[in-house]
């Protein structure tokens, strides 16, 4: 009981704290009604999310590595809630910078500390996916549609779970695959500050890598169900 008291006040610190982040984003560039509601909907919806993995994970606190994570989770909130209001990149480009220094520190961390579990690297994932949905959101307003093919490919991969259950089963681990999504969020971020040159032939190399890494996945996964 204590500890899900615990586990209650930690979640209720971190939404108020993503709200603190919203506020004050408000506060010095301003958010209008569809930034706001973006920018909430995603901070409150991280933690009802977290706390249900949680529960399915049977995870009972937070690690060092999986706090981490939730402050790029925060900083993904304030991305969501400038992408929708169509704020300035500068802004948006420093926070984008955080969020991927933060990416390469959880893993560090969870390492370090002997704390590494299904929980953290399931929660790793998700906010990476969501944070270049949202870059691929704000990079296409630019480039054009085709660039959410880039946000919205690992969301296909899993509908395409739901269907076939073979690509359910658990990949090995591989530094490339780590790359490749690493690789999705740099060329992102530089290419939302608009000093890029050659932007879309950037943006579609990172695209072509992706398709390979997903195609490699699938094709193991196939190879291993027959």
């Amino acid at each position: 009981m204590i500890e899900l008291h615990r586990n209650t006040a930690e979640h209720l610190a971190w939404a108020g704290a993503q709200v603190l982040a919203l506020l004050a984003v408000a506060a010095t560039v301003g958010l209008g009604p569809l930034g706001w509601a973006a920018g909430l909907a995603c901070a409150l919806g991280t933690q009802a999310l977290v706390r249900r993995a949680m529960l399915r994970h049977a995870t009972t606190c937070l690690g060092p590595a999986d706090r981490i994570t939730l402050v790029r989770a925060a900083l993904t909130a304030v991305i969501t809630a400038l992408v929708a209001d169509g704020v300035g990149p500068s802004l948006l480009v420093v926070l984008g910078v955080v969020a991927l220094i933060s990416d390469f520190l959880d893993g560090q961390v969870a390492r370090r500390t002997g704390t590494t579990s299904p929980f953290g690297a399931r929660l790793d994932m998700e906010v990476d996916a969501f944070l270049i949905l949202v870059l691929s959101v704000h990079v296409a307003t630019a480039l054009g549609p085709w660039v959410l093919v880039i946000g919205l490919m690992r969301y296909a991969f899993v509908a395409a779970s739901w269907r076939l259950r073979w690509l359910r089963e658990q990949l090995p681990p591989s530094r490339a695959r780590k790359a490749v999504a690493a690789v999705q969020g740099i060329v992102l971020v530089a290419v939302s500050s608009g000093l890029v040159p050659h932007a879309a032939a950037w943006v579609f190399l990172a695209l072509l890598v992706l398709v390979w890494s997903f195609g490699r996945d699938v094709l193991w996964l196939r190879r291993s169900r027959t």
